[in-house]
């Protein structure tokens, strides 16, 4: 069992948070000794998925929701696997926005090293987008893809 200080200091939390999680009813088997919030492993693992879904913009009622789920037994995995899922795909469109603009930069950064070495751009702008190394013409082209 671990107290709420050792649980926010496992998770880079405050303390506040980790009540507000256990008033929106986060941790709906948490036991208490004298008032105290006692956190079992079972409440660190569903802290992991909590802050899994926090950091996949999941709202806390919709976690709330899953909590809810979870409680509720196997008659609701079809439920959760369709929020996981949904989440997924969510988060697989952000990385692919991410990569993209990751890609812009990665150009960016050899377009001006090319720049700089040649003192102009006008042997980039011939090269751009046909004439490009192979390896930039990939990242150029998922850049600049809409």
């Amino acid at each position: 069992m671990y107290s709420i200080g050792q649980v926010a200091k496992m998770f880079d939390l405050p303390i506040s948070t980790l009540r507000y999680y256990d008033k929106q009813g986060l941790f709906p088997h948490m036991e208490r000794a004298s008032g105290i919030r006692r956190f079992s492993d079972t409440e660190i693992e569903a802290l992991r998925v909590i802050e899994c879904l926090k950091k996949a913009g999941m709202e806390i009622k919709d976690i709330r929701q899953f909590m809810d789920w979870c409680v509720k037994g196997p008659s609701t995995y079809p439920q959760r696997k369709a929020m996981f899922e949904e989440r997924k795909a969510h988060m697989e469109a952000e990385i692919a926005h991410m990569n993209q603009a990751l890609d812009m930069l990665k150009f960016k950064c050899w377009y001006y090293a090319q720049a700089i070495r040649d003192g102009n751009e006008e042997k980039l702008a011939a090269m751009i987008p046909d004439k490009l190394p192979e390896e930039i013409r990939a990242i150029y082209d998922n850049s600049h893809r809409e």
